[in-house]
């Protein structure tokens, strides 16, 4: 472990001392974004807009900014650079695709290929005003709008809304951020919005072309030539144009706490609940609309995440600092992520080298003695080539970690050390792709705080455990864009997994090896515009698994082939749908099918209803989604097994349903929102872990009913500048028949109160939350002896975390920042069941259902160095 901790070390100080040689990080210069100032307006012949569709894209091409078609005056106004392509060019394009011009008519067979809609001849009248229209009677206003991601560098912004203030008449940018608007009566005053963005307003007061740069409030700017629209970038938002009810939670919201891996990104989110399994292993597992994270999809970057073996601990291994963002959704959502997700899925976005070209650092100690160190490399190697080079490690060495005394650590000790090494590939001309390795090397040891591994492995002496992790990842994608059809595009993507984990708890045994390979070839288009939008594709997925449990061997093969289809229906900005189907073949369970819908309505500007249907699949890995149960005395059965299936159980099958309301308003005379939304889940078949006897575990196929209600109302507003407020209740029904018995999911709460306050001034950042967690069911424990028993119910509880960082530097900008949790000091007290005797059948640590831990300070410090 030494000797790898040393050579990585070696490798990022090499690659760190080499970017500063070449002279990358300070002496990159300044990008600059051109403005065209040659424009014209064609005459072109239409009827429809599916012909507004294909005369637009027919001129986008190299060379050509802006194409807006208006079907009314038959004009198309365009701006273009001549020295890249000609005005003969682009009427040649347009004529190409079935459309006539004053001086060039379409080819009969081209024009009458067109849909029906789109026969423009037949209906049209001359038009002498129109035949001799001159550009100069249509006043247009044109310009770009781009987002400063740091100091004298920009993006374009392609799809932000620019509208006349007060209207309705309003256009989307393009892929080049560029947009031209008639003008609306005297009207002057343009609102730009773009989705993460407060909208603003700006006044045009010339006919120049306008260069709108989104600069967030943090960016220091105050004066440019160019309007520059200084707003606040929010820290987590909903799409407004998606069907599927995707929020994306942004690293700036994943500042508000230390954060130091994906299982603490979700502390200042009302949505997930975060939870330790148990009270000696220290993993944690998420819960979304009351079901635990196994029912969750996790993918990094639409690849296959922590899963099957890697699912407990899986949440640990991914580092905060790694993470550019977080995509949560709702539901089942895309047919074409594949067809295990039932609560919803969680993609999980990297830090890119294209967009982080530099170095970051980050180190976080907290009172406990735990430590982390991260450091992120970007660099671009090559003309087309940028490489990335993630680095994590953490430790804990405090073996006599123990808030409530009874003996136990609270956490086990030991080390993770984890890498991200990627290479990607753009040539600027529809070829993308990227490749890279992942290495997660993971050793803890827990138990009781006077275990001695050497001296006590696997005896009575003390009571100890060992979990040590291997885990290997290759990871590709390769996509191609097609240049005069940005519509269109066929991309495949690779991965594949070697898991190997050896643990013992106690005088219980757990070996297993996991090794999948994954593919997804994913083809999308338009069918004739791109109201109807469409992507298809087949995927492959190969899992081996090889457990042994107490020298009980449980192996098993799954080979599941499939293909998917989803198509997309956008008529109108108000309305939009996406209904995908697949089917896939798993070798142990046959032929299935998954359909889901997505439908998205905004019957008034601001006010956005979604609602979703859907069906997810998967199989059920018990000992690893359940790795708590072999930290007590339990026996484990297995009821009514079958040969050829996973365990002898049937796949855990669920339709999930959901509806949403989202709101913008003002409020403090600032842009707020509100969002509700519902959710319910049935299971028409379900892998049960039964708990109810304190003597065993069992897993069973559902005899029953099993269904989860989630009902959540989340307020977002800024009653002052700066200063952000987050208030959320969420209520559950969550209920399982355990043995002819319909009860209520053990360990969730139904009733959940959240308020998150961030204030931002100079430099500094303060951030609060706090949470209430309503009571929860336990498992029965009347078969203990008194003083091994647990009440019905948990107690209420309250949660309260805090932070506050000064940022420092403007060049090379530092984070300092101080944080408690838990600051009311309040944990579980009897987290051991039997504590005393953790060798006889009494002894429980998996009945948790508070933090396990009290408060906790904690301190750290960032850098970022970008050219």
């Amino acid at each position: 472990m030494r000797k790898t901790k040393i050579l990585l070390s070696l490798v990022s100080v090499f690659i760190f001392l080499q970017s500063y040689a070449s002279g990358n990080y300070f002496n990159s210069p300044k990008q600059t974004i051109p403005l065209t100032d040659t424009t014209a307006s064609i005459k072109v012949h239409g009827a429809c807009s599916h012909c507004k569709q294909r005369i637009e894209n027919a001129v986008k091409t190299n060379g050509v900014k802006t194409a807006v078609w208006n079907a009314k005056t038959q004009l198309l106004s365009i701006s273009f650079d001549p020295s890249i392509i000609s005005l003969e060019t682009i009427q040649n394009k347009i004529v190409a695709t079935g459309h006539d011009l004053d001086n060039k008519k379409a080819n009969d067979d081209v024009y009458n290929a067109l849909p029906e809609c789109c026969h423009y001849r037949e209906n049209e009248e001359p038009d002498e005003t129109l035949m001799h229209h001159d550009a100069d009677s249509v006043e247009l206003v044109k310009g770009i709008v781009l987002e400063e991601t740091k100091k004298g560098h920009f993006n374009p912004l392609a799809n932000a809304s620019v509208i006349w203030h007060g209207t309705n008449n309003g256009v989307l940018t393009d892929s080049a951020g560029s947009f031209s608007i008639k003008r609306v009566n005297d009207n002057d005053k343009l609102v730009v919005s773009y989705t993460g963005y407060d909208a603003d307003t700006i006044q045009v007061t010339d006919n120049n072309e306008l260069k709108i740069i989104l600069a967030t409030q943090a960016s220091g700017i105050k004066k440019l030539k160019e309007v520059t629209v200084t707003a606040r970038q929010r820290s987590t938002y909903f799409s407004a144009l998606n069907p599927i009810r995707t929020q994306t939670i942004s690293s700036k919201e994943l500042l508000k706490a230390a954060c130091c891996n994906l299982s603490e990104s979700f502390e200042t989110n009302p949505s997930v609940d975060v939870a330790y399994n148990d009270g000696v292993t220290g993993s944690k597992q998420i819960q979304l609309l009351g079901l635990s994270g196994n029912y969750t999809q996790l993918t990094v970057e639409n690849l296959p995440g922590p899963r099957g073996l890697a699912t407990p601990l899986g949440l640990n291994s991914i580092a905060g600092p790694w993470i550019e963002s977080i995509e949560l959704t709702k539901g089942t959502g895309s047919v074409a992520n594949g067809f295990e997700s039932i609560a919803g899925q969680i993609n999980v976005e990297l830090k890119k080298p294209v967009k982080e070209k530099g170095l970051y650092a980050n180190v976080y100690v907290n009172e406990q003695g735990k430590t982390d160190i991260n450091l992120n490399i970007e660099k671009k190697i090559a003309k087309n080539w940028s490489m990335g080079l993630l680095l994590h490690d953490n430790f804990l060495t405090n073996k006599n970690l123990d808030f409530n005394n009874d003996g136990f650590r609270d956490l086990p000790t030991g080390n993770t050390l984890s890498l991200v090494n990627r290479y990607q590939f753009n040539n600027d001309q529809g070829i993308y792709a990227q490749f890279g390795i992942k290495v997660l090397n993971d050793n803890r040891t827990g138990g009781e705080t006077a275990f001695d591994p050497d001296k006590d492995k696997k005896t009575t002496n003390h009571y100890g455990l060992g979990i040590k992790t291997e885990r290997y990842e290759a990871f590709g994608k390769i996509g191609y864009v097609f240049p005069q059809k940005k519509y269109k595009s066929i991309g495949l993507q690779l991965a594949g997994i070697s898991h190997k984990q050896n643990s013992y708890f106690g005088l219980t045994t757990y070996d297993a090896k996991q090794q999948s390979f994954y593919s997804n070839l994913i083809y999308q288009s338009v069918i004739n515009s791109t109201i109807h939008k469409f992507r298809a594709g087949a995927s492959f997925q190969y899992d081996t698994y090889d457990e042994t449990f107490n020298a009980t061997a449980y192996n098993r093969n799954e080979i599941v082939p499939g293909a998917f289809v989803e198509y997309t229906f956008t008529p109108n900005e108000k309305f939009s749908t996406i209904a995908g189907f697949r089917v896939d073949h798993n070798n142990l369970y046959g032929f299935f099918a998954t359909p889901r819908l997505n439908v998205r309505y905004e019957p008034v500007p601001g006010t956005i209803i979604r609602a979703s249907v859907g069906r997810g699949q998967r199989t059920a890995n018990i000992f690893a989604e359940n790795m708590s149960v072999f930290v007590s005395a339990r026996q484990l059965n297995i009821i009514a097994a079958e040969a050829g299936k996973a365990y002898g159980l049937n796949p855990e099958v669920a339709w999930n349903k959901g509806i949403g309301v989202d709101q913008k308003f003002n409020l403090f005379k600032r842009e707020a929102s509100l969002g509700i939304d519902f959710f319910r889940n049935d299971f028409t078949n379900q892998v049960v872990v039964d708990l109810e006897n304190a003597r065993e575990v069992k897993f069973y196929n559902l005899q029953g009913k099993s269904f989860s209600n989630s009902l959540q109302a989340e307020l977002n507003m800024s009653p002052l500048q700066g200063f952000d407020v987050r208030l959320a209740y969420r209520y559950f029904d969550v209920k399982t028949t355990y043995s002819d018995k319909l009860l209520q999911r053990p360990f969730v709460s139904s009733h959940r109160g959240f308020a998150n306050l961030a204030y931002s001034i100079k430099g500094w950042k303060f951030d609060y939350t706090i949470s209430y967690n309503g009571q929860k069911r336990l498992p029965d424990t009347k078969a203990n002896p008194v003083q091994y028993q647990m009440p019905a119910q948990s107690p209420a509880y309250v949660l309260m975390n805090a932070q506050i960082s000064k940022t420092i530097g403007k060049k090379f900008p530092m984070d300092f920042y101080i944080g408690a949790e838990n600051i009311t000091n309040y944990f579980q007290d009897n987290i051991v069941i039997a504590a005393n005797a953790p060798f006889s059948q009494y002894f429980d640590a998996s009945m948790i259902w508070g933090p396990v831990s009290g408060r906790m300070i904690y301190i750290g410090w960032r850098m970022n160095i970008l050219p």
